[in-house]
């Protein structure tokens, strides 16, 4: 296997199953856990980012196909292409990245209605290949989220694009998502809470 990838909590190889090719995300062990405490914690964490992949594509969300799931690792199908975060730097029509952002935007809609927030929803985790974008990495996903939950999705996303970026991210989202004014809603507490302690740290 070939590393391509390596993070806090795991490393990702490219490799091969049944002949095609794919990726394993294996979750590392820690040295400071238990090891009982660290196998069933790495298990846990494999199962729950397993399961939101799962379920995320069920909702229709474009992802790697699963193809096997073991104590700690996730085997997936290899996608070839260019991650989104790079295309902003690089440069994007803005056609091409509209269509892009209203897509994502509406399989935020699709993970929300399914119960999924992803954890860490920016162009980071957003793969392009042939203009069809993929959503990637549920590693810190949970499937049964707050709005709470989902409304940080959101900011997070706003934070990594331009206002008009953002503005054709939401109008995929609100039209795939019935309840999306409850998260916008939340979604916008969230800020002024921390406008408020900005100014509260200012004035002390």
């Amino acid at each position: 296997m070939e590393l391509i990838s390596e993070g806090a909590e795991a490393k990702i190889y490219a490799t091969a199953l049944l002949g095609e090719d794919a990726v394993v995300k294996r979750r590392l062990p820690k040295s400071y856990r238990v090891r009982q405490l660290d196998d069933a914690l790495r298990r846990q964490r494999t199962k729950t980012e397993a399961r939101a992949l799962a379920l995320a594509s069920l909702a229709g969300v474009k992802t790697p196909v699963l193809l096997l799931v073991d104590d700690f690792d996730i085997y997936m199908g290899r996608l070839r292409g260019t991650n989104l975060n790079k295309m902003l730097e690089r440069g994007i029509s803005a056609g091409r990245l509209e269509t892009i952002l209203f897509d994502i935007g509406a399989y935020a809609g699709r993970m929300h209605s399914a119960g999924i927030a992803h954890g860490d929803y920016t162009p980071a985790n957003i793969m392009v290949c042939d203009s069809i974008a993929y959503v990637i990495d549920f590693g810190l996903s949970s499937t049964m989220s707050s709005v709470e939950e989902m409304a940080l999705d959101l900011l997070l996303m706003k934070r990594s694009l331009s206002s008009a970026e953002f503005s054709s991210f939401m109008a995929g989202y609100r039209k795939a998502y019935n309840a999306s004014n409850r998260t916008e809603g939340r979604l916008n507490a969230i800020e002024r809470r921390g406008r408020y302690q900005t100014r509260t740290l200012a004035t002390t």
